[in-house]
């Protein structure tokens, strides 16, 4: 996206920013300040960070065509919210709020103001590679008239021994993600579209998480975890021949999805508290062998590079196996769980300190996969048994949601189910 196509956002911003400086004693001088402190570098940023966008209609794969917000680079700052509906909102009603939401959304993520929803919190910056992805969650599908449309593949989690879950924080009947390298337009199109909802639904939960700023590292790398932890070099990658089987529901659906979700995929969202003040307690040895993995650089403890696949058969020196059996790398491999595999694209969180003093911070958890029981579920199943990171987490918050293709040009994200 080019700078002129963010121009009436700026223009906006500046013309905001002119009035307010001739509402105070000395305008003019206030206008040469702000030039001093600005200079060049904010045009820098504008067209790097600010100026860098997503296509709405997300990129083409072969199962069809994801949301924004699944494949594209992880941004900074992310929020995730679930509504219910209100008690007399139906089908048509929610088809309603779907089509204002895709609209708003659209507007936004191509650098302009949504009209009348806007705040202005982020009138005078560019898209900041924002992405909105919007889902259902199975109880949707009931409220709707829509039982006959639920997929097989959005049945509820099981139990997991670890769960300690805050019914009022999991699941809804929508789910909206949204990421942008900024946190005020992160925070805007928060608002937007919590305001464009109105009277159709309400708020249920909300989570706010964030990721390592573009450029804060001397080349791209892995992104780490508050455990100091490098996350996420084994996700299946996009080139892989398998990809999309994993990651996407086939073209026309298959057994477990119907035809209105081909192209798009299953989120399984947890938000996963960290303890870290045991954490850190560990010596480096200690936390390495619970992982698996080097801290300093990602490596594994088999040897080789952070990308060098790990041997889970290498034994050491002096007899020991390099992973142990209970390592987070081994039990989590595809090859410890008949190759199951899902995209993970999480968030870290703080939220402030609890009673006890230590940190409520740690993992908002976001999976994707073209069916749960292939993906998420039998890998936690095998984490819940015998994880030795398990110990150090506790998984407070759960939620499964469905989450179809991108809308078409003239179309809102979901109509294929509520007008097919």
């Amino acid at each position: 996206m080019t700078l002129d196509s963010i121009s009436r956002r700026r223009l906006l911003g500046t013309a905001g920013a002119a009035g307010a400086a001739g509402l105070v004693a000395g305008g003019a001088s206030a206008v040469a300040a702000d030039r001093a402190t600005r200079d060049d570098a904010g045009t820098t940023a504008l067209t790097s960070i600010g100026a860098s966008a997503v296509d709405f209609g997300g990129q083409a794969r072969a199962h069809g065509t994801p949301q924004a917000g699944i494949l594209d680079p992880h941004q900074v700052h992310g929020h995730l919210i679930a509504f219910d509906l209100a008690p007399r909102a139906d089908r048509k009603a929610a088809a309603a709020l779907l089509r204002r939401w895709t609209q708003a959304a659209r507007a936004l993520v191509e650098g302009r103001p949504a009209d009348r929803e806007d705040t202005g919190s982020a009138l005078d910056a560019g898209p900041a590679s924002l992405t909105v992805t919007m889902g259902f969650g199975r109880t949707f599908f009931g409220k709707v008239g829509l039982t006959k449309q639920l997929p097989q593949a959005l049945a509820p989690l099981p139990d997991f021994s670890s769960d300690v879950l805050d019914k009022a924080r999991s699941d809804g009947d929508l789910w909206l993600q949204i990421g942008a390298n900024d946190g005020l337009v992160a925070f805007n199109a928060l608002r937007v579209l919590q305001r464009v909802a109105g009277d159709t639904a309400r708020v249920r939960w909300q989570m706010t998480g964030f990721n390592r700023t573009p450029g804060a590292t001397g080349k791209p790398r892995t992104t780490r975890n508050l455990m100091g932890q490098i996350d996420g070099t084994n996700n299946p990658k996009p080139e892989e021949d398998d990809f999309d089987a994993r990651v996407f529901v086939p073209k026309g659906g298959d057994a477990s999805s119907p035809a209105w979700m081909a192209g798009g995929s299953y989120a399984v969202v947890r938000r996963i508290r960290m303890l870290l003040d045991t954490w850190d307690h560990l010596s480096l040895e200690q936390q390495e062998r619970v992982i698996g993995r080097r801290k300093s650089d990602g490596a594994p403890l088999s040897g080789g590079t952070e990308t060098t696949p790990v041997d889970l058969e290498k034994f050491t020196k002096d007899g020991s196996i390099a992973i142990r059996g209970d390592a987070h790398v081994r039990v989590a491999a595809p090859e410890s769980n008949q190759g199951a595999a899902m995209l993970r694209r999480p968030y870290s969180y703080h939220d402030g300190f609890r009673e006890d003093g230590q940190p409520d911070a740690g993992l908002l958890f976001i999976a994707w996969q073209a069916d749960p029981m292939r993906g998420f579920v039998p890998v936690q199943r095998k984490l819940d048994r015998g994880d030795g990171l398990s110990r150090f987490l506790r998984h407070e918050a759960s939620g499964l949601f469905a989450v179809p293709a991108a809308a078409k040009p003239d179309e809102y994200v979901g109509q294929p189910l509520l007008e097919g």
